[in-house]
């Protein structure tokens, strides 16, 4: 018999929550961009994640090989237990200011927008979670 635990790995709570991994590393970037703001030459930090998500969700990339070595890229459509948030030193030059390349206001609407990303994943864990428990138990209306 499968336990709570693995029906929630058959449905897109892992999805959702690789996601909370990624707006929680997004969250310390942003706000060490912040802190950050009036430090000469600072470079801000980026998260990325989507993309990787997005082909490891991608049903239609059928290009696969075979590591012989740990130290070989992936090849093909990633597992989603390989996705992980990557930060990375931005050089965008579209953001300059007098001392680094941190606008606040910016980095304030990013926060923001993360903040949306990361409730809205936790309520969708928590819903899921709750169903599902429902379902196990054969709950009756």
């Amino acid at each position: 018999m499968l336990t709570k635990l693995a029906i929630l790995d058959r449905t897109s709570v892992p999805v959702a929550a690789k996601g909370l991994d990624a707006y929680t590393h997004r969250g310390r970037a942003i706000a060490n961009n912040i802190a950050n703001v009036s430090t000469p030459g600072y470079r801000r930090i980026e998260v990325s994640f989507e993309d990787q998500l997005k082909q490891a969700l991608d049903k239609e990339l059928n290009l696969s090989g075979t590591r012989t070595n740990g130290n070989h890229l992936f090849l093909g459509r990633p597992e989603l237990e390989h996705v992980k948030s990557e930060g990375y030193r931005s050089n965008d030059p579209t953001n300059p200011g007098e001392l680094n390349n941190v606008d606040i206001d910016i980095e304030m609407a990013k926060l923001a927008e993360n903040e949306i990303a990361f409730n809205f994943a936790t309520a969708f864990i928590k819903d899921r979670e709750g169903a599902i428990g429902e379902a196990i138990k054969g709950s009756r209306e």
